[in-house]
Formats: structure tokens, C-alpha cells, sequence
């Protein structure tokens, strides 16, 4: 009944995942969102973000910011990282997904997808068919109804952790 919102896996924060290990996966496309997935929400470009950008840039993935927020919100952020970026992404529909799969030659089999809602991100990378790791949020979110999404997330975590911790996947 929740599959649909259950991540490929899920991990205590992005900055713990390694990226040299999926990047000698075949990984190269690495799709994300920001606000509560790297930094707090509403603030800006952190030194540890930018210096994970930096790091996975390194590496050799190219890298696209999906959000649902406006330009004034990404642009700055992006700008600092040095990446790609999409903004009023209307996650969780598949056209951001795919605009940024295209934007940076990606597809289905070597796009990773990175976020903090079950609801938007997680849903929407499923929609599309890439693989997607759920980071748990960085701080209870000021907004009213991603509050409320975290309610709803709050119902569906419990059955994707047993449902995990039966069938455990890997990226």
C-alpha cells in the first residue's frame, strides 16, 4: 500500500553516503533537493555543503538541485555549490526528474536521486524509475504544511523500516 513512497534506502544524513562507492557503481547523475536534505530550511549554501558539492564534483558526477521553491531560493544556493539547478521543480511530478536526467545526460539506470520527504522526492524519483535515498530532515520544517507531510510521514516510515529490514536493498 506505501511502496510507492519507500526510498531505495535510507540514511541518517547525505554527508554519511559514499559517493566514490556508487560512482564505481556506474552512478554519475546525482539529483537533489536542499532545504532539510543539506542545510536547514531557508538557509544557505553551508561550508560542509559546499564542500560535499565539491567533493562529489571530483569524483566525476554532475549534479542538478531539484526544488520546489522558487528561483530567488536556488539560485543563490546553487550558485555557491556550482550546480545545476531547477527550481518550481513540482515535485512529485516526473518532468523535473526527467529535465534534470536530460539537462545533465543522465537516465534511469545511473541517476540517483537524494531527499527528505516520502511525500514529494522520494515519490516522485519513484514515479520516474530512478533509485533515491531518503536523508532524515536536518530540522522540523517552519512551513505549516510540510509540517503536515511529516504527519503523514510519520504513519508510512514504520512500515518501510519493517519492510526494509525484511527485504534490504542497496544501491
Amino acid at each position: 500500500m506505501f511502496k510507492k513512497f519507500y526510498p531505495t534506502v535510507y540514511v541518517l544524513s547525505a554527508y554519511t553516503v559514499d559517493f566514490s562507492e556508487l560512482y564505481n557503481k556506474g552512478y554519475r547523475v546525482l539529483v537533489l533537493d536542499v532545504d532539510n536534505t543539506l542545510v536547514e530550511h531557508g538557509a544557505p549554501a553551508t561550508n560542509q555543503a559546499v564542500a560535499f558539492f565539491e567533493q562529489v564534483h571530483n569524483i566525476g558526477w554532475k549534479t542538478c538541485i531539484l526544488s520546489n521553491n522558487d528561483e530567488a531560493r536556488i539560485k543563490p544556493f546553487a550558485d555557491a555549490v556550482k550546480s545545476d539547478y531547477i527550481f518550481d521543480a513540482g515535485k512529485p511530478k516526473r518532468s523535473g526528474y526527467e529535465k534534470a536526467m536530460k539537462l545533465l545526460g543522465g537516465n534511469k539506470n545511473n541517476t540517483l536521486f537524494m531527499g527528505d520527504q516520502l511525500f514529494t522526492d522520494i515519490y516522485g524519483a519513484n514515479r520516474t524509475g530512478i533509485k533515491s535515498i531518503l536523508v532524515k530532515p536536518i530540522k522540523i520544517d517552519p512551513e505549516f504544511l510540510i509540517r503536515l507531510k511529516r504527519l503523514g510521514e510519520r504513519i508510512v516510515m514504520p512500515f518501510y523500516l519493517a519492510y526494509a529490514k525484511r527485504h534490504p536493498k542497496s544501491l
